[in-house]
């Protein structure tokens, strides 16, 4: 019998928002349609109280799904904001958020430029890391680096990563690779996010069933 490992589950990456009540039917509708773990919210800079604001009306709506909310970067509002927690983006700035997330909140790391990053990450207590995403500049790793951070994570360290999707066409190899969520980032919201989420949902299966075929074929060393 083929022991099938359980499908990547799907963490969704908003765009840049500076009207969240906006993107609130968006999300509304697509949040339903797949197993998916958490939301990051991505916010445009604005004043505190519109950040604490704009992210409450995002929390509305996914927190009532059993849906994690986390806000990217801005740890300093997660708790008056009412979200889950908060993804990091580089080492300094996630050991620099633990202390005011920490036990209560989701720590999430990204951004990691090396082996060592991520294993620091892991050891300082991150409860995921995320390989593959966009920097600043829009620049990503070739895919088959991601792959190779992936299974080198899966193989070696219990704590949960995510690899990032750039597109669609990517989604199977970070699955087959071993990544426990897989990130959608703004693509999903300009190519119809229902459909896309769907699609990548097929994929994500097929995926599964693919990477336990090969293991059953790999010799027992």
């Amino acid at each position: 019998m083929i022991q099938q490992r359980p499908h990547p589950r799907l963490y969704l990456v908003t765009p840049a928002l500076d009207d969240t009540a906006a993107f609130v039917r968006d999300l509304d509708a697509v949040l339903p349609t797949a197993d998916i773990a958490a939301v990051l919210l991505r916010l445009a800079d604005a004043d505190e109280r519109t950040l604490i604001n704009r992210a409450k009306t995002i929390a509305a709506v996914v927190q009532r799904r059993d849906i994690a909310l986390l806000l990217d970067g801005r740890a300093e509002i997660v708790g008056r904001a009412g979200a889950d927690g908060a993804h990091l983006t580089g080492i300094a700035a996630f050991t620099a958020a633990l202390q005011s997330l920490k036990p209560d909140r989701i720590a999430g790391a990204g951004g990691l430029r090396s082996r060592h990053d991520a294993m620091l990450a892991g050891e300082s207590g991150a409860d995921y890391v995320l390989f593959g995403e966009p920097d600043r500049r829009g620049s990503r790793p070739p895919l088959p680096a991601v792959e190779e951070r992936i299974k080198w994570w899966a193989d070696l360290v219990e704590v949960p990563c995510i690899g990032y999707a750039g597109s669609a066409d990517e989604v199977r190899a970070l699955a087959q690779a071993g990544a426990d969520f897989v990130a959608l980032g703004d693509w999903i919201w300009t190519e119809g996010a229902t459909a896309a989420v769907t699609a990548v949902t097929a994929v994500t299966a097929v995926a599964a069933v693919a990477a336990a075929m090969q293991a059953l074929a790999e010799p027992v060393r």
